[in-house]
């Protein structure tokens, strides 16, 4: 094969010569790659982070009696533990801080919806973003074969007004279709991978948010009972 045959087999010649659709649809493909991996390595570092700092705060938790010192927002950004732990106490205080007499059953029963709508709220962070690499990776395939369909489409009628069909007439348009199915694959993999690792992480971290909740209401329950 000739030098300029394989020039003009090059990926970035078959890239510049496809048609202008196809070339919207690596496009497209390609945005979506560099987000996904934006998001991936955000998130993953978000939820490092996030597991790290629940785990010190845990640990505090174990170590005092209810109610605990809280760090000052001010001076350190709380966790998922401890924004959950502060929603939990700021309703508690609230109940026994009231005019009226509540028993200590319609404490903890008010403190455990709080505490779930604190673990919603927590939730909900921590999956922020996941949905989009889901439907990168769903929808790229799609995406890139539609490119393919294309470009195939349109070599066949490039090569039916040509007298005589050569596979040397008919390859460069078959080559730069199959490039949108590749770039769509190369955006749609990475994107499932992390997606299920990076959910995995975040449910693993969610479980220990419902964990903590249960055990703060016993500490609670426990306070109430002691007659503090």
């Amino acid at each position: 094969m000739s030098n300029t045959t394989t020039a003009q087999l090059s990926v970035w010649e078959l890239i510049s010569h496809a048609s202008l659709l196809v070339q919207m649809v690596m496009l497209i493909l390609l945005c979506a790659s560099v987000i996904s991996w934006y998001v991936i390595i955000k998130q993953g570092i978000k939820l490092r982070q996030e597991a790290l700092a629940n785990k010190v705060f845990l640990g505090h938790f174990h170590q005092q009696q209810f109610p605990l010192s809280m760090v000052e927002e001010s001076e350190q950004k709380m966790c998922g533990l401890e924004q959950i732990y502060q929603a939990g106490l700021d309703e508690f205080n609230a109940l026994r801080n009231a005019t009226t007499s509540v028993s200590s059953v319609e404490v903890t029963d008010q403190v455990e919806r709080r505490l779930l709508s604190s673990v919603t709220e927590q939730e909900e962070k921590l999956e922020k973003h996941l949905s989009f690499l889901a439907t990168v990776g769903s929808v790229s395939p799609y995406i890139g074969l539609f490119g393919t369909v294309w470009g195939i489409m349109n070599s066949f009628i490039g090569l039916s007004q040509l007298e005589q069909a050569t596979l040397s007439a008919v390859a460069p348009g078959i080559a730069e279709a199959l490039i949108a199915t590749a770039i769509g694959l190369f955006a749609a993999i990475p994107a499932v991978i992390a997606y299920n690792r990076l959910s995995a992480r975040a449910e693993k971290i969610s479980n220990s948010y419902y964990s903590f909740g249960n055990a703060l209401q016993t500490r609670m329950l426990r306070f109430l009972q002691a007659g503090n």
